[in-house]
């Protein structure tokens, strides 16, 4: 029995963290371990051709982990079966728990190289993948499953896309609700994946399927996955300035703006309603202030800046930054000061220092 099936006995629906590029980068998996560890930890993506070029030690940081982080996969791409193989037997050296292929990813870079999104249109190097990293793994002398993450399909839904990959011997396998052609332009839609789990009981029961796509809460997750009979759930974007969203004793409330949307001045009754609601709904939880919010950003922005900063631009990690910041008074501002003058750690707890000293 692999971990996957060991923690669907345990759990379900479980919670796992999507592989997002220049995002689940070895720092921002140490802080979400700290605050609100999830079921399963992902790796960013990683060129299983970079692996096997000049550039390989570089790219092995982002392959590094703790143990605290376990278990953890590691997400290879890349349509070379022969490197394919050669980066599964170096992930499995490693000690990761699992490995896991992308066959999803929308970037044209990545298309071009024929992998991510690519591979639905073209099953047969898909397979050879598949087999590829299984070798690499029997190379290793290791016995770690293998998973697959994908789409609905390229254009159009395409179940005999999810069918083939049923039919791999994979332990999991992730839909994101959506087509390549969608891309995050339109609203995942998880009637799909209720029809991939029929599919999955006909085809290969012993398979689990992850659904992907717009889960911004556990609660969120837990009702999609009742619906559609999922065994796990991938969360993503819904991560970001919130590393705390898998404790379920916590929660970022946003206050109420200090400018009201004119329905809340002309109708006060409105107003109320949101405050009780929200009352209401703060009393079951710990809320994460502000100066939390701030202060984990700060530890973020070090983090990434010790583990990461002689091989990384510190502008990638703005995004993370754009998002702890925001939902408060002056929280604009203070985006603007750290997006315009922020250009190490050190300035951005100065900056932030600043901001609550004055608050």
């Amino acid at each position: 029995m692999n971990f996957w099936q060991e923690l669907n006995n345990k759990k379900k629906p479980f919670f796992v963290v999507a592989p997002m590029a220049d995002v689940t980068d070895p720092a921002f998996r140490l802080l979400i371990s700290k605050y609100s560890k999830p079921d399963v930890m992902w790796t960013e993506f990683v060129s299983a051709n970079g692996l096997n070029s000049p550039g390989r030690e570089a790219l092995k940081r982002d392959l590094a982990f703790s143990e605290v982080e376990r278990p953890i996969v590691a997400q290879l791409f890349g349509a070379n079966p022969t490197n394919m193989q050669a980066a599964a037997k170096l992930c499995a050296e490693l000690g990761f728990d699992g490995i896991d292929i992308n066959m999803g990813c929308p970037d044209k870079t990545i298309e071009k190289q024929g992998a991510g999104a690519c591979m639905i249109k073209s099953p047969e190097v898909a397979g050879s993948v598949i087999n590829a990293v299984k070798l690499g793994i029997k190379d290793a002398g290791k016995d770690i499953p293998i998973s697959v993450k994908t789409r609905l399909g390229y254009n159009n839904v395409d179940f005999d896309w999810i069918g083939f990959l049923l039919k791999q011997d994979i332990a999991t396998l992730t839909v994101h609700a959506r087509t390549r052609k969608d891309l995050s332009k339109v609203p995942a839609n998880w009637d799909y994946i209720k029809e991939i789990v029929k599919l999955r009981d006909q085809i290969a029961p012993n398979t689990l399927i992850i659904g992907n796509g717009d889960v911004v809460s556990l609660e969120e997750g837990k009702e999609k996955a009742k619906q559609s009979g999922v065994d796990g759930v991938m969360v993503g974007r819904a991560l970001f300035g919130n590393p705390w969203f898998f404790d379920e004793s916590r929660e970022v409330v946003a206050t109420l703006p200090r400018r009201a949307p004119w329905i809340l001045r002309k109708m006060p009754f409105i107003k109320k309603f949101f405050e009780t609601k929200r009352k209401a709904s703060v009393s079951k939880i710990k809320p994460i202030t502000i100066e939390e919010r701030l202060s984990v950003m700060v530890e973020h922005c070090e983090l990434y800046e010790k583990m990461l900063g002689d091989i990384k631009s510190f502008n990638i990690i703005k995004k993370h930054m754009n998002a702890y910041v925001t939902g408060f008074s002056g929280a604009k501002e203070l985006r603007i000061a750290l997006m315009e003058r922020a250009n190490n750690a050190s300035e951005v707890k100065a900056i932030v220092d600043k901001f609550l000293t004055l608050r």
